[in-house]
């Protein structure tokens, strides 16, 4: 599946999404949140157990398209963000996990779009920011929410208002970044890890997501319920099997 700004390839159960506009640093317009809608509506109907996002040439998105933004009025700011919040709270609350496989900048909407991710892989050269202070602006997409959720209230405040980028390492050490891998290793560790959950059970995955996402934004005993409700299903679902191919000493049939 090819569109003007995504090319979109499904490797049994997996669905590899890859920005594709290097000539701008993949900067995300208002198309690119139409086509990733498209191949959301797509998947839903012919779904992929692991969705992995990353980009094409030295950016995995660059922020959003200054050209596109800079002739836009108040409203029309304010109905960009609203489409791109929407999408990306899509792409969140999709059953199975998100990989973002950051092989380069990931800066303003491209960090916002790398934490609307489950997980996050950098490449060692890759580089996070939100830089929309020093433009006069603030983030649209998210990350006055998500950041908080992922590096805490004083790193976000230090990104979001210095607009400086961070290393890999740093993003790493603040907690935006699980692994760190060399460049030209970056999606065989992507593929791999992809791999690892894909041997795990597939309901439980989902549910492992959906517990921890429903959690985040619940209280504690609401979250325990919701775990101890998710728990028990699984022992009318996979668990059963699950459990049964450890005694047997022998792999699970999912």
């Amino acid at each position: 599946m090819q569109s003007d700004t995504l090319h979109f390839e499904r490797q049994d159960e997996k669905g590899i999404i890859t920005l594709n506009r290097p000539d701008v640093l993949n900067a995300l317009n208002n198309q690119f949140f139409t086509d990733l809608t498209g191949i959301l509506d797509a998947l839903e109907k012919d779904p992929v157990r692991i969705i992995i996002i990353t980009g094409s040439g030295k950016a995995f998105a660059a922020g959003a398209d200054i050209a596109e933004m800079a002739g836009m009025t108040r409203v029309q700011a304010r109905e960009f963000s609203r489409h791109g919040q929407s999408v990306f709270q899509r792409l969140e609350d999709w059953e199975y996990p998100v990989i973002a496989a950051v092989n380069g900048y990931a800066l303003g909407g491209g960090c916002e779009l790398c934490m609307a991710c489950d997980i996050r892989i950098a490449s060692a050269v890759a580089k996070f920011g939100q830089p929309e202070a020093k433009l006069g602006l603030i983030p649209g997409f998210g990350a006055t929410q998500r950041l908080v959720q992922h590096v805490g209230f004083g790193n976000a405040l230090y990104m979001l208002t210095s607009g400086r980028n961070i290393s890999a390492e740093e993003a790493q050490r603040m907690g935006l970044v699980q692994e760190i891998t060399e460049p030209d290793q970056l999606m065989e560790r992507a593929h791999k890890f992809a791999g690892e959950i894909l041997t795990s059970g597939p309901e439980a995955v989902k549910k492992v997501k959906l517990v921890i996402r429903k959690s985040a934004s619940s209280s504690l005993p609401a979250g325990y319920e919701l775990e101890s409700n998710q728990f028990g299903a699984l022992f009318e679902e996979e668990g059963t099997e699950g459990m049964k191919a450890f005694l047997e000493k022998r792999k699970p049939a999912w």
